[in-house]
């Protein structure tokens, strides 16, 4: 038996990455933006479908599982409207696409599941509704809030991971990294070629960097890894830094250090006023190849075909919304070792 999956709101194909590498067959991935198209077909062998899942019905997902198959169905659902970044805004359309995650979760009866988010999503009654509707249908369940490092990943990311299995109780596989075995900054990118502030590398397009203006130049020059704006002169503050509104932000215009994980990857990391994105020791913010390594995507993980489509907003935005590759990779390890030691299944 083979588990064979398919991956709702794939985006780039972070999650169908990682289920790939531990040995399930994801066959299809199926977002909304299209541009996702190229990197996802192109890197990972299975078909892309460019479809809103709110007009997916689970009779044309059910065409994908064979007959004698495990089926798993995943998802992530955009993060954006239960990140605390987000918290008091109106709710937005995307709120309910855990609802239908939920609706062709009952159309297809799939034998696994598994979803991520973030971590504030457990606050939402979407989720409370979510979960109870999933062991309505007689579904074992599983959740955890995962920290990124604990995987070796050196991002330091949380994540909410839900497994849930129609066969018996299931659960993540344990750490595989303590504290003092943390992969770093240093362990992930400092292979790469050096870069200056809005520089391609020749040999790989994505290892580009944003341009700096010239206070920027100079505010980076100054700043030292886990530092902040306040070690800068006062001329060089920003005025939004200066009001009590903006007093807290200390990681914004920071840079990385060498010897720690990353901070949390965005759709906008490659800005150097965006979060504490500067490269640890060259004067520029990270490149998107950085970036995206530290998503734990392949060095060789190819995100757009033409030299016009490498666009610093569009492939930041696929990199920073994806699940990341190692993290995939556990949850398709864990559902695997969750059937091995059903016995029912000899899982290839």
């Amino acid at each position: 038996m083979r588990i064979v999956g398919i991956d709702l709101f794939c985006g780039a194909g972070g999650l169908t990455r990682g289920l790939i590498n531990a040995g399930v067959d994801v066959r299809v991935g199926i977002d909304i933006d299209s541009v996702c198209k190229y990197p996802y077909e192109t890197n990972n062998g299975a078909q892309f479908i460019h479809k809103s899942v709110t007009e997916l019905k689970g009779k044309e997902l059910r065409e994908f599982y064979p007959e004698a198959s495990i089926k798993l169905l995943a998802g992530c659902a955009p993060c954006q409207p239960f990140s605390k970044y987000s918290q008091g805004r109106p709710r937005d359309e995307r709120w309910g696409l855990l609802y239908q995650f939920a609706r062709l979760i009952d159309e297809v009866e799939p034998d696994l599941i598994t979803m991520e988010n973030v971590p504030d999503l457990l606050k939402h009654s979407v989720y409370e509704d979510f979960k109870k509707r999933l062991e309505q249908s007689g579904y074992f369940l599983f959740d955890k809030v995962v920290f990124c490092p604990d995987y070796g990943m050196a991002q330091t990311r949380k994540r909410l991971v839900l497994l849930a299995s129609k066969f018996s109780k299931i659960d993540l596989l344990p750490p595989t990294h303590t504290a003092n075995q943390y992969k770093t900054v240093k362990d992930a990118i400092s292979h790469l070629p050096k870069l200056k502030a809005g520089q391609v590398d020749h040999m790989d397009p994505l290892h580009r960097a944003s341009g700096l203006s010239d206070i920027n130049l100079r505010r980076i020059k100054l700043s030292v890894p886990n530092g902040t704006w306040r070690d800068w002169p006062q001329d060089l503050i920003a005025e939004c830094h200066l009001k009590k509104s903006g007093k807290g932000y200390s990681s914004v215009y920071g840079r990385m250090s060498w010897d720690e994980p990353s901070p949390t990857m965005t759709t906008q990391c490659y800005g150097f006023g965006n979060g504490r994105f500067g490269h640890p020791d060259q004067d520029r913010a990270i490149s998107l190849r950085e970036a995206a390594i530290l998503q734990s995507f392949p060095n060789n993980y190819r995100f757009a075909e033409k030299m016009e489509d490498y666009k610093l907003g569009s492939l930041g935005r696929m990199i920073g919304n994806a699940v990341p590759v190692r993290l995939g990779e556990v949850v398709g390890l864990s559902l695997k070792e969750h059937l091995s030691k059903l016995k029912l299944f000899n899982i290839e």
